[in-house]
């Protein structure tokens, strides 16, 4: 049985087993959201690994805009590091657990180890969360403890998720799962506005009547939960707590770094993923699953026997923290399955072949007198062809480029619109890297990869993952030891390594940066997306910056105002093209 990616249909019964074969580039994401559209159950997506979660996400979301795509990020952390996810994703995780009990149709995609990983009991989030609405009473005293039990940092200035700041009868706050941070204003005990504000400038933006609080983190930090995790330690470990870092900082109400690996020790039971689910849902599974799951499992294992004799820091055994490669395919088991997979397979009930092709390369070629005779000849072949590029500025630059050459695309706005508008070549914006290629429906979506290569392809997935620690922890590893770095605050420095250091009482893993005059400038682990590779030429002669001097502002006072003049030219040279 052979069919297209564009009208894949589904008719399960309890304990069926489906098989697609043959989904090249992101055919398999398409087939997926037309069947999640017709579908009144969600849909658990379960991929090889983080990259391609994030891949299949973001496909998701373009094809299928009209349903909800959530996505469960992994800590992006090796299992008993001693640092902590970054905020960020803890926000993400803990909005998705929250909304799944009420997760009725849509798509959940979370990598294998993700799934693998125990998880705080359902009943946490629910019981954890507040609402607050303008007109409210609230003590502003017990909002504070409330919040610093639940996980977040008291700070001057807010700035990133988590974290809260008072000033008078102001109350800055970033909640947990909210992508703008809020400020509320009191008069007398009562709520008078809430209203969002932008972290850079700190200036209000729009009023809203009502905000929801996520805890702050995965586990409690309550009195209540502390004197659980004292005594479930006791049980756990044979060792002397008063030398035990982790064990002082939970007794003081401090979460260390690394404290996600002992989330057992805070609750009576913890929970999977399948907790959160209905039990209806149907799983989707990538080829090769039970191979990513096992090398998980084993590097888990690895990581512990290592790690297990260290008296000053015990750590739980990875049963513990982790389910077994046939715990988790136990559970997959009793639901209803799909498995997709790129290659052909066999005829047979209940599997399908889809008719797709690999999506063609069709590089723009500057030097040649002819740049795009690649994409025009491809053009000419195919009934319907979607141009998709990462942003809007893309957009444009292509626009430009293919008006020259006499191709002038249709600009839409999704992958919906371009199936209803019936264009023979279009365009949009979307952060997509694979293509695909439907032959039955002459049809294509084209992608920046495949014209320019994985030059811009990689540009983005830099941006957008800057701000996550564990990329960043990634590109120091390919530093040398001495070379030029740049902080975004303190300029041009060399790096030194990562050392790991005792501030009140904690210890925590910090870069060490060198400026000029031997001054050192230790960055945390967290912070690491404030640190970027140094683009001049690298060696013993490049010029470090002086820590607590000006010189570094006014480097980027000069950039920007050169920024502002290429600005002002560019805009005179569009006004006279257009004039």
């Amino acid at each position: 049985m052979s069919q297209s990616p564009l009208n894949a249909t589904l008719q399960l019964k309890a304990g069926d087993r489906r098989q697609w074969g043959r989904l090249l580039g992101s055919a398999a994401s398409l087939a997926i959201a037309n069947t999640a559209r017709n579908l009144s159950q969600p849909l658990l997506w379960i991929t090889r690994d983080t990259a391609s979660a994030r891949q299949i996400e973001q496909e998701l979301r373009f094809f299928a805009a009209d349903l909800d795509v959530l996505h469960l990020p992994d800590w992006e952390t090796l299992p008993y590091d001693s640092f902590s996810p970054h905020q960020d994703i803890i926000s993400e995780r803990l909005t998705t657990l929250y909304r799944l009990p009420d997760f009725k149709r849509g798509v959940l995609v979370v990598p294998i180890m993700t799934l693998m990983h125990r998880l705080p009991p359902p009943a946490y989030l629910q019981g954890n969360s507040l609402m607050l609405d303008k007109g409210a009473t609230l003590d502003i005293e017990q909002l504070r403890q409330r919040l610093a039990t639940a996980g977040y940092r008291a700070v001057t200035t807010v700035y990133e998720h988590g974290e809260f700041a008072q000033r008078g009868s102001l109350l800055d706050i970033f909640p947990m799962g909210s992508e703008l941070p809020f400020r509320i204003d009191l008069l007398a005990d009562e709520i008078d506005s809430l209203r969002t504000f932008d972290t850079e400038t700190q200036r209000t933006l729009d009023q809203v009547d009502r905000i929801r609080l996520l805890p702050g983190r995965e586990f409690p930090l309550t009195p209540e939960a502390i004197k659980a995790f004292r005594e479930r330690w006791h049980e756990q470990f044979d060792v002397d707590h008063r030398r035990c870092p982790v064990y002082q900082d939970v007794s003081q109400g401090i979460a260390p770094a690394g404290i996600e690996y002992y989330l057992p020790l805070f609750f009576d039971q913890c929970a999977s993923l399948f907790d959160y689910l209905p039990t209806q849902s149907i799983i989707v599974v990538d080829n090769n699953l039970p191979a990513a799951a096992q090398a998980f499992w084993s590097e888990a294992n690895e990581r512990y026997e290592q790690r297990r004799h260290n008296i000053e820091r015990p750590i739980l055994p990875p049963q513990k923290i982790f389910e077994t490669v046939e715990q988790v395919f136990g559970r997959v088991k009793a639901h209803q399955q799909i498995s997709v997979d790129s290659a052909a397979i066999e005829p047979g009930a209940g599997r399908t072949q889809f008719n797709t092709a690999p999506p063609p390369t069709l590089p723009i070629d500057a030097k040649a007198a002819d740049s795009i005779a690649a994409l025009r000849d491809f053009t000419a072949q195919q009934r319907r062809v979607l141009l998709c590029v990462e942003s809007p500025g893309r957009r444009e630059t292509l626009l430009e480029l293919l008006a020259r050459h006499r191709l002038k695309p249709k600009a839409v706005d999704s992958w919906n619109a371009f199936i209803a508008d019936k264009n023979a070549l279009a365009i949009t914006v979307a952060p997509i890297d694979r293509g695909l290629l439907l032959p039955d429906d002459q049809l294509a979506l084209i992608t920046e990869s495949q014209l320019f290569g994985q030059r811009v392809l990689q540009t983005r997935r830099r941006k957008r993952q800057s701000e996550i620690a564990e990329n960043a922890v990634r590109n120091l590893s390919e530093l040398r030891i001495g070379a030029p770095v740049v902080h975004i605050d303190h300029g041009v420095g060399r790096y030194c390594g990562l050392q790991t250091l005792t501030i009140d009482d904690q210890q925590a893993e910090f870069v060490a940066l060198e400026y000029a005059e031997g001054a050192k400038l230790y960055v945390p682990v967290a912070s690491l997306h404030l640190i970027g590779r140094y683009s001049g030429a690298e060696g013993d002669n490049t010029p470090l910056h002086r820590l607590g001097s000006e010189q570094w502002q006014k480097a980027k006072r000069k950039a920007a105002e050169q920024i502002r003049d290429v600005a002002a030219e560019l805009l005179d040279i569009y006004a006279r093209r257009a004039a």
